[in-house]
C-alpha cells in the first residue's frame, strides 16, 4: 500500500507538469504508471479518485458545479468498473471453456477416428469436415474377414462435447456387436435401444447404415431418419435418390427399421452425405439436391477420395469458405 501510496502521489506531480508545461515525458511516464497500476489490478475508479484529488489539492478553488461533475464521474467509474470485472470474468471462462473445448475436439478426432478401408472392387472415398471446433457428424467403416463392408453415417442433432460423447458411444457400441447382427436393420434397432437408455431425452441421432456384400454384390441398407443417399447406376448414367423411412435414434426403444438392397454393378456408385452438402447455403438460397448431383458429378471420373475432397472444396467456395453446418460426403464406387 505504501507504493501505490507514492505512486498516486508521483501521479498527482506528473498531473502538474502536464498541465503546465504540456510535456510528452508526462504522457510518457503516466503510460507506465497505468501499466503498474493494471499489475496491482487497480480498478478505473480508483485512479479517477486520484485524479480528482490531485485537482482539488492543486486547485483548491475549484467551483462548486466542477466538485459536483467529480461525484458524478466518480460514481459512473464505480458502474464501470464492476461492468469490466464482470467482463474480465467472463472472457477469463471464455478462455478457459475454449481451451476445454480444443482439447475435446482432440480427444473426438482420436476417439472417433475411423480408417478407410481397402476392400477389393470398391473405391472408397470419405470427407468430414466439422463448422467449428466440434464435429456433429460422424462416419466409420467396418470390415471382417469376408471383406463385408459396413458403412454408418450419422448426425447428432444437438453440437458441441456432449454430441462428440453420444457419438462416441455409439462407435464403441458398434463395434461391440457380433458379426451374426451386423445387417443393417439389427444395427439401427440396437443401437436405438442404446441411445434411448443413455443418451439425454433432448438429444437425437439420425443415421445410414449400409452393408456391401460382394460374394452377392448388393448394397443392403436402413436408415434412422437420416438425409437419403445417392445410388449412380452406371449403365443408364442416372442418379436415383436412395429412399427410405425410419424413426431417428433415440425417440423409442421399440422402433424396428426396414432393410433395403441395391444391386451394384461395374462403376455404380454409392454416395452417402449429411444435410450439412444438401442444405448448402449461398447467400439465403438454400441448393437443391440436382444442383448437389451436378457437382458431384463433375468429379466422378476422379478416384473416390479425390472427388469427394474436390466437391467439398467447391462448395467451400460457395460459402466463401465459411461452412454453416458439419460437412461429410462417402463416396463408394463398384471398380471393374
Amino acid at each position: 500500500m505504501d507504493t501505490l501510496k507514492l505512486d498516486l502521489e508521483n501521479y498527482r506531480e506528473l498531473l502538474k507538469q502536464y498541465i503546465e508545461t504540456q510535456d510528452e515525458s508526462s504522457l510518457y511516464q503516466v503510460e507506465q504508471f497505468s501499466k503498474m497500476s493494471m499489475q496491482q489490478k487497480i480498478s478505473p475508479e480508483e485512479i479517477v479518485n486520484a485524479h480528482i484529488h490531485a485537482l482539488r489539492k492543486l486547485y483548491p478553488e475549484l467551483p462548486a458545479e466542477v466538485n459536483t461533475s467529480f461525484d458524478f464521474l466518480l460514481e459512473s467509474m464505480i458502474s464501470y468498473g464492476l461492468a469490466y470485472q464482470e467482463f474480465q470474468a467472463l472472457r477469463e471462462k471464455q478462455l478457459e471453456l475454449k481451451s476445454e473445448i480444443s482439447v475435446a475436439a482432440s480427444m473426438q478426432q482420436t476417439l472417433l477416428s475411423t480408417v478407410r478401408p481397402q476392400v477389393k472392387g470398391l473405391d472408397i472415398g470419405a470427407v468430414s469436415v466439422p463448422a467449428n471446433q466440434m464435429n456433429g457428424d460422424y462416419y466409420h467403416f467396418v470390415t471382417d474377414k469376408n471383406e463385408t463392408l459396413g458403412i454408418a453415417i450419422a448426425d447428432v442433432i444437438g453440437k458441441g462435447i456432449p454430441a462428440a460423447l453420444a457419438m462416441s458411444m455409439i462407435k464403441y457400441s458398434m463395434d461391440s456387436f457380433p458379426e451374426s447382427q451386423r445387417n443393417p436393420s439389427s444395427i439401427l434397432g440396437n443401437l436405438n435401444r442404446v441411445v434411448e437408455r443413455n443418451v439425454d431425452p433432448s438429444m437425437f441421432v439420425t443415421m445410414f447404415y449400409g452393408l456391401y456384400n460382394p460374394s452377392r454384390e448388393v448394397f443392403e441398407y436402413s436408415s434412422a431418419g437420416h438425409e437419403p443417399g445417392f445410388y449412380y447406376n452406371a449403365s443408364i448414367d442416372k442418379f436415383e435418390e436412395i429412399k427410405t423411412k425410419g424413426l431417428l435414434l433415440g425417440v423409442t426403444n421399440d422402433a424396428t427399421y426396414d432393410q433395403f438392397e441395391i444391386k451394384i454393378n461395374n462403376n455404380d456408385m454409392i454416395i452417402l452425405l449429411t444435410d450439412g452438402v444438401t442444405e448448402c447455403r449461398i447467400g439465403d438460397r438454400f441448393i437443391e439436391r440436382e444442383e448437389v448431383l451436378s457437382v458431384i458429378k463433375q468429379y466422378t471420373h476422379l478416384p473416390a477420395q479425390e472427388a469427394v475432397e474436390q466437391v467439398y472444396k467447391h462448395f467451400e467456395r460457395l460459402q466463401d469458405f465459411q461452412l454453416r453446418d458439419d460437412f461429410t460426403l462417402i463416396i463408394i464406387r463398384k471398380e471393374v
